[in-house]
């Protein structure tokens, strides 16, 4: 898949997760679903943070306000941005993303207005990919070095991956 599909497919991601808002009622959006984990409200708080961080990583690849470099993903950024998944096991937030972008609860307003924003950046940053170095490398915590090219296939892994996450919740919500 090439940089203008990828920026296309975030659309139509962004696109997805705009329309669940208008489905989740009001009164579950912020409720720690049954048997524990993140709200919708935190879900959304951390893929649209992970999205603008990633964007903002991406930006700084495209300008070359980053030393090149040839070293290159881990074996887990290897595996998950050559099969364009994550590995089938539920893992943490890293502890350095933690601290940088802690999940909260959001409003659905919020998470709107991030919507925007995250799609304001895609539309910004995409173009400068195409003139970027592959060697312009920013450390992804558990992905390893990635190049702007690399953070946007990231960004659209990471965002589809949470989609799951929302059908989770919801199957929660409706088995109680």
């Amino acid at each position: 898949m090439g940089i203008g599909s990828e920026r296309k497919e975030i659309e139509k991601v962004f696109d997805i997760y705009r329309s669940r808002l208008d489905t989740i009622p009001d009164d579950l959006f912020n409720v720690t679903p049954p048997g524990g984990g993140w709200s919708y409200a935190e879900v959304y708080c951390h893929i649209l943070q992970a999205d603008l961080g990633s964007s903002l990583a991406l930006e700084k690849c495209t300008l070359s306000s980053c030393k090149p470099t040839s070293k290159g993903r881990s074996l887990l950024g290897l595996f998950v941005l050559t099969l364009g998944r994550f590995p089938p096991v539920r893992v943490k937030v890293p502890q350095a993303i933690a601290v940088k972008t802690p999940v909260k609860s959001i409003s659905k307003e919020e998470a709107r207005n991030l919507l925007i924003k995250c799609r304001k950046r895609i539309n910004e940053v995409t173009p400068l990919i195409y003139a970027s170095s592959p060697y312009c490398k920013i450390k992804h915590p558990r992905l390893g070095m990635l190049n702007a090219g690399q953070w946007l296939k990231f960004m659209l892994i990471h965002s589809k991956h949470h989609l799951k996450q929302l059908d989770r919740i919801q199957k929660k919500f409706h088995s109680k």
